[in-house]
């Protein structure tokens, strides 16, 4: 049974996509004078403090990840059941279903994948035309987690385009007035992604490489393993924790280069040991919009308020990382931010993307890269942010970002 869509659009009101790519004032409205909003029209509760963000998304006990309305209009529509239904479990039956995704995520796992994600990055990074502009979405944010997550999976590079056709597809948002449409295609492209992989996880079973599609095979917890067809949904999950987020952040942080500090370009490449908080402080400060549900368990007032059983609550992680109780002068963009790891933007508690560690390890390496080739960047005065956003999972995504390079 598919779960009933919230339209949080409904909820925040972004007259253009513009505001819902930064939507700062927003935020900083809602932690100041409507920290714990109930919401009519959708019937929802919203959480925007950090401390309470934490309280829903990690208090299973008290907040369910199981429920019938969802905020995610992602994937196929169609709700996974079993080992697959990692997103919709608490603990402890989450524990079994996590710990057989996990094994593709291990941190033996990620040493291995270093060399490979350098590599991937350096010839990207090699193929941009110095001196020149250059789209840095379509060249770089675009194509490297497709090449990453091809790779990782064992699969041929020459399929990476196709792999990204199909994450653009399976998680395309959608809303009451678009679902049917979109439902199709969606349900084409899980098909076409089906009959691609299944017989790539065949013959993986039967001769295992160095690749996450052979771990899976593998991998055993409580006497349970993956059947072939289980390998193949649980690859779609993984490629949405793969691919999309982690080219909405390395866009976003070329955006950052360009458009918040001018200055932050040459500081990275004159300390190259500032990237991986620089990272983190893009992943609090630009990762927009991170927010996930829960559905009340048991009737409680940890929010200050009267929860019943049955209320839905959306935790905005984005608002949290705006928390002045948690960051100093949280709207303001710094690299030197000492506890910017600490942002929600790939959740908390049980839930916690298992993508994360990946998408650190290609953004940091991208930039690492590129700094070291290119002395300088510039915006292009001709560019439009309003027309160059579309819709995504992470929020309105960056489609195009021209500028000028320079070796």
């Amino acid at each position: 049974m598919k779960k009933d869509i919230i339209s949080t659009n409904d909820i925040t009101n972004f007259s253009t996509r513009s505001m819902e790519f930064f939507p700062l004032e927003w935020y900083k409205k809602m932690l100041h004078d409507n920290p714990v909003y109930y919401h009519e029209e959708t019937n929802t509760w919203n959480v925007f403090k950090y401390d309470h963000v934490k309280q829903v998304m990690g208090n299973f006990e008290f907040f369910s990840n199981v429920g019938t309305r969802t905020t995610t209009s992602v994937g196929t529509g169609e709700r996974l059941s079993g080992k697959l239904a990692l997103t919709d479990l608490d603990p402890p039956l989450h524990r079994k279903s996590r710990s057989l995704f996990s094994s593709a995520f291990t941190p033996r796992s990620l040493k291995d994948w270093e060399p490979r994600t350098q590599k991937l990055a350096k010839d990207l990074v090699e193929e941009i035309p110095p001196n020149e502009t250059v789209d840095i979405v379509q060249s770089l944010a675009a194509p490297l987690p497709s090449l990453v997550i091809a790779d990782l999976f064992g699969v041929s590079i020459k399929d990476r385009v196709q792999f990204k056709n199909w994450v653009d597809i399976l998680f395309q948002p959608y809303d009451k007035n678009t679902e049917e449409e979109i439902l199709l295609k969606k349900h084409h492209a899980a098909k076409e992604y089906y009959e691609f992989l299944y017989p790539i996880v065949v013959q993986k079973r039967m001769k295992p490489s160095d690749d996450i599609i052979s771990d899976l095979t593998r991998v055993e917890v409580d006497e349970e393993m993956f059947t072939d067809d289980e390998i193949v949904k649980a690859t779609m999950l993984l490629l949405g924790a793969g691919v999309e987020t982690t080219s909405h952040l390395i866009a976003n942080t070329f955006y950052s280069f360009l458009y918040d500090d001018r200055s932050l370009f040459e500081t990275l490449q004159n300390d190259l040991e500032l990237i991986p908080n620089a990272v983190e402080e893009m992943l609090r400060y630009r990762f927009h919009i991170s927010r996930r549900n829960r559905t009340v368990k048991v009737d409680n007032d940890l929010l200050g308020v009267e929860l019943k059983k049955g209320d839905v609550v959306i935790s905005w992680m984005s608002a949290a990382n705006m928390d002045e109780a948690m960051f100093e002068d949280p709207f303001s963009l710094n690299i030197h931010r000492s506890n910017s790891k600490k942002h929600l933007s790939f959740g908390s508690g049980p839930h916690f993307c298992l993508g994360a560690p990946l998408a650190r390890l290609e953004v940091q390496m991208v930039l690492r890269t590129f700094l070291q080739k290119f002395s300088g960047i510039e915006p292009i005065a001709s560019f439009d942010l309003e027309s160059s956003l579309t819709d995504s999972a992470p929020g309105q995504s960056l489609t195009s970002l021209p500028m000028k390079v320079f070796v």
